[in-house]
């Protein structure tokens, strides 16, 4: 029988009194949030940013909200305001996959075989000139959900944004990115009928 889900806020507000317990969130969500920073800024950024993330997080612990069970959507929300320090970053990487071929995945190194695959057809070419057009909170919003799979309300939770602020900055993106992929993607057009 699988052991229930992690509650983060007891998590976190054990640590107040013991800070090694911290540790637990670490463990908990390490890996995802390196793999979204990795994906948005490469590899060679993610250790540093991720690591930045959790430094970050467990000196606000004492601020994080309680009724909120799951750290995710507050790690993410901490990563993607460090990533905004490296936006010119993120544009040129996303720039350089557009001059690649699809081999080449800026994640590889640090992801296994099939994230690795998934990552470099979700970002290569016209695609990635499209995403490193997109005003910069657009683009957050966009990836969180495409890259995190992080839902509507818990985008709106990281970004610290009303969840209807979320649904049209996507739904903008969604646009420009049809417009610049000739009118239509499939898979914006199947992910919107999911939601």
């Amino acid at each position: 029988m699988a052991s229930p889900p992690q509650d983060d806020a007891v998590v976190i507000e054990r640590s107040w009194d013991e800070p090694e317990r911290f540790g637990a969130v670490f463990d908990a969500h390490h890996a995802e949030i390196h793999r979204y920073v990795s994906r948005r800024l490469g590899a060679h950024a993610a250790d540093d940013v991720s690591a930045e993330t959790f430094a970050l997080a467990f000196r606000q612990r004492r601020r994080y909200d309680m009724s909120r069970r799951s750290a995710r959507p507050w790690l993410y929300g901490i990563a993607t305001n460090l990533i905004s320090r490296h936006r010119r970053d993120e544009v040129r990487l996303l720039r350089a996959v557009d001059r690649l071929h699809p081999e080449a995945d800026p994640a590889r190194g640090h992801e296994d075989e099939v994230t690795a695959k998934v990552s470099a057809q979700a970002v290569k070419g016209t695609l990635a000139r499209a995403i490193a057009a997109l005003p910069a909170d657009q683009r957050d919003v966009l990836l969180l959900v495409a890259l995190a799979e992080l839902s509507y309300d818990e985008v709106a939770q990281a970004l610290d944004v009303p969840s209807g602020t979320v649904s049209s900055r996507l739904n903008r993106a969604r646009k420009k990115l049809r417009k610049a992929l000739g009118g239509s993607n499939a898979l914006l057009d199947e992910e919107e009928t999911h939601r």
